[in-house]
C-alpha cells in the first residue's frame, strides 16, 4: 500500500508507526511514578498526623500515668525509648517531604528545574522543546530519563516512609510494654 503525498507531508518525521502508543506508555509510566511519590508523601503525612493526635493525648496525661509506677527507672527507660523511636519516626516522615534531587544528570526538557535554569529564556525553551518533540529518539530519551529520575525520587521517599513506619511500630510496641507493665504493677 502506497502513502499518498498528503500523508507524507503531514507526518514526514514519524519513524515508528506506534509512536502514539509509545508516548502513552512513557507518559503512563511517568504518571504512575508520580502517583507513587504522592502516595509516599500521603503516608508520611498520615504518620505525622497520627503522632500529632497521639502526643496530644499522651502529653497532658503523662504525669498522672508516671505517678502510678513504683519503679520510676524502668518507666523512664521505656518512655525514653518510646520518645526516641517517636522522634526517629517523625524525622523520617519529614525527610520524605524534603526534595532529594541530584544535579548530575543531563538537562531534560521534562524536569521543572532544568526548564527554568538550563534552556535559556522562554523562547529558547519553546524552540528546544519543539525540536526535541519532533525527534523521536531524543523525545523518548528525555522521557526515559525523567522516568528514571522520578523513580529514584519515589524510591528514596518510600525508604524514608518505611523507616518511619518501622520506628512507629517500635514505638507502639514500647507503648504496649508500658501498658502491660502498668496493668501488672496496678494489681
Amino acid at each position: 500500500m502506497e502513502n499518498t503525498e498528503e500523508e507524507i507531508k503531514v507526518a514526514p518525521h514519524v519513524k515508528n508507526k506506534h509512536t502514539d502508543d509509545l508516548i502513552d506508555h512513557y507518559w503512563g509510566s511517568i504518571s504512575y511514578v508520580a502517583s507513587l511519590i504522592k502516595a509516599s508523601e500521603l503516608k508520611a503525612g498520615l504518620i505525622l498526623s497520627f503522632f500529632g493526635i497521639l502526643l496530644n493525648f499522651i502529653y497532658p496525661n503523662l504525669d498522672a500515668v508516671v505517678s502510678h509506677f513504683e519503679n520510676v527507672l524502668v518507666i523512664d527507660i521505656l518512655l525514653g525509648l518510646w520518645f526516641l523511636s517517636t522522634v526517629m519516626s517523625i524525622y523520617y516522615s519529614i525527610r520524605c517531604f524534603m526534595p532529594r534531587i541530584e544535579a548530575k544528570y543531563e538537562k531534560n526538557i521534562f524536569f521543572f528545574g532544568d526548564v527554568i535554569t538550563k534552556f535559556g529564556g522562554i523562547k529558547d525553551f519553546a524552540r528546544t522543546f519543539y525540536k526535541i518533540s519532533l525527534d523521536e529518539d531524543q523525545l523518548f530519551d528525555h522521557l526515559g530519563q525523567q522516568i528514571f529520575i522520578n523513580s529514584k525520587i519515589a524510591s528514596l521517599k518510600f525508604k524514608n516512609v518505611n523507616k518511619a513506619l518501622k520506628f512507629l511500630a517500635l514505638g507502639l510496641l514500647i507503648m504496649l510494654v508500658i501498658t502491660i507493665y502498668y496493668v501488672i504493677t496496678s494489681f
